[in-house]
């Protein structure tokens, strides 16, 4: 990369992460300068781009809403590939204010449907959103429902979501049944996908077979979910592949084919799983690795 846009990057990015990353309340995370740096640096992503200078994905994460460094590596994936619809579902989405999709909801105007299984949390996401000045005329879809395979279709149809490439971002956290419902899932193919593996599985191509009424903990803290390496056969199975993963690796993210392959190559798994964290997370497995799995 030129000089002058190392330079350039350094000082941009450096702001925009002090400011989100400085933020102790919610209003603080929509202010005008967490909102005016973060386009800022959104257009300097494309500008770099298009001068062939793109970024390791590993070196844009950030927080504002989202639980890890979500936020900053999302904003780099849509700087890099495009928004066509500005359009969100989250699938276990808790009250949708600490969310993967929030900070484009209430920063960018993108609009979207959360999905959760627990009441309190809808109710609370929905009176964040009704009152809040960036969403109150136009807020996003709240569901409640326990989800499963066998009504992701339905409620994801019900919320107003259908279509190929009518989706640009889609989040699944439901810690447990994840790859069963992205398996199921056919009424919608979003462009990107984040979604939960279970890291302490390592390299084995293991999923904990599909049970419609699993809730965490379970029989055991860790038997539950699927290996990233089961996890990215899935993806390749319905066409996307892996590009990154948060720092810890367990936050997954997938691209369709098709889109921006030249500026966001598939990566391996070997490369996500590279934190010290992993080695003593895989650990974890040896107490249960003769439990019944699906073998993928």
């Amino acid at each position: 990369m030129p000089v002058s846009l190392k330079t350039a990057a350094k000082k941009i990015l450096g702001t925009a992460i002090n400011l989100v990353s400085s933020q102790t309340n919610l209003q603080t995370k929509y202010s005008p300068q967490v909102k005016i740096n973060q386009r800022i640096l959104f257009n300097f992503y494309q500008y770099a781009i298009s001068q062939g200078c793109p970024f390791p994905l590993s070196e844009t994460g950030f927080r504002v809403y989202s639980q890890f460094e979500e936020d900053g590596i999302l904003l780099y994936i849509f700087a890099a590939i495009g928004t066509k619809y500005k359009t969100f579902i989250d699938i276990g989405s808790g009250d949708g204010i600490s969310s993967n999709c929030a900070n484009f909801a209430v920063n960018f105007g993108w609009h979207g449907c959360f999905i959760d299984g627990n009441p309190k949390n809808i109710e609370n996401g929905k009176k964040y959103y009704a009152t809040h000045p960036d969403t109150w005329a136009y807020p996003p879809t709240f569901i409640n429902a326990f989800i499963q395979r066998e009504n992701i279709n339905e409620l994801i149809r019900d919320s107003g979501f259908t279509g190929n490439g009518t989706v640009d971002l889609m989040s699944i956290d439901i810690d447990g049944n994840d790859y069963w419902v992205w398996d199921a899932l056919t009424v919608v193919e979003p462009r990107v996908v984040i979604i939960e593996t279970h890291i302490e599985f390592g390299m084995n191509s293991i999923v904990v077979p599909y049970d419609k009424d699993y809730v965490y903990p379970g029989r055991h803290p860790d038997y539950h979910g699927a290996s990233p390496v089961a996890m990215e056969k899935l993806a390749r199975k319905k066409g996307y592949r892996l590009v990154g993963a948060i720092n810890y690796g367990f936050n997954t993210i997938y691209i369709k084919n098709g889109i921006g392959e030249d500026i966001l190559p598939a990566v391996s798994i070997e490369s996500i799983l590279r934190h010290p964290r992993n080695i003593q997370r895989q650990k974890l497995f040896e107490p249960i690795k003769n439990w019944d799995y699906t073998h993928v």
